[in-house]
């Protein structure tokens, strides 16, 4: 585990931007692992900036998200397809036949099995990852199987108020009650990996996951275990760390 310490919000996505600026540069076909939430904005800026000053290109570049709302449509405004386009894809030279979005208004056991599938015979390059005040990444709540694929999943009320706070113009009742993610296992195939983690409300989460032996209860933790995983992590986030 590589871990890089930052000030503030700001320098952790100048970091990460630079990882996977340099990875498109590198192997401008790559398969990207992207994430939603607040932790990847800024970098997603970044990376459009960069685009259309340095012309860096994504036309050959697949993606795949972690994650969608159970229940979603692609079009609404809440569905992580609509915000990765909003924040993200429109500004690229991407073809949105490489995007990949888990579909959250599918037949949910067969939405998992295409995912797996596209997974199977797709390893991903670069794993973008932000973590949860309870330690969950992607939608992989505490408990989740390290074994776990694609699957369909229960969201924690720690999550939803942490969603409704950020999104949904702060109303939990709106924030769906369950979601499409990622299985555990999917992320840990990836070939590299990089979390991003801001703020106090994270720092309990990144001593277990730094300090601590992998857990179910913290599900970031099977972490420390990847071959190239890197961590960054801004002073609060750090905030709790022993060394």
């Amino acid at each position: 585990m590589k871990v890089i310490k930052v000030k503030d919000y700001e320098e952790a996505s100048q970091k990460a931007f630079e990882i996977f600026r340099d990875q498109v540069k590198e192997k401008p076909d790559s398969i990207l692992g992207l994430a939603t939430g607040s932790t990847p904005i800024r970098m997603y800026e970044l990376l459009a900036e960069d685009h259309k000053v340095n012309g860096t290109s994504y036309k050959n570049v697949h993606t795949f998200n972690l994650d969608e709302y159970y229940g979603l449509a692609p079009t609404h405004p809440q569905s992580y397809y609509y915000f990765m386009t909003e924040h993200l894809f429109k500004f690229l030279d991407i073809d949105l036949n490489n995007v990949n979005v888990p579909k959250g208004n599918q037949d949910i056991q067969a939405e998992c099995d295409r995912y797996n599938a596209m997974l199977a015979e797709n390893q991903i390059d670069l794993q973008l990852l932000g973590i949860g005040s309870n330690g969950h990444i992607g939608f992989n709540e505490p408990g989740t199987s390290f074994d776990s694929v694609t699957h369909y999943i229960e969201l924690d009320e720690s999550t939803r108020k942490d969603n409704a706070r950020l999104f949904f113009d702060g109303i939990l009742e709106d924030v769906p009650t369950h979601a499409v993610t990622m299985g555990i296992k999917n992320i840990m195939e990836a070939k590299r990996v990089v979390l991003i983690a801001c703020g106090d409300n994270k720092a309990t989460a990144i001593k277990g996951l730094v300090e601590d032996e992998p857990t179910t209860s913290l599900p970031a933790s099977i972490l420390s275990t990847h071959p190239d995983f890197t961590l960054i992590i801004d002073e609060g986030a750090a905030s709790k760390l022993d060394k």
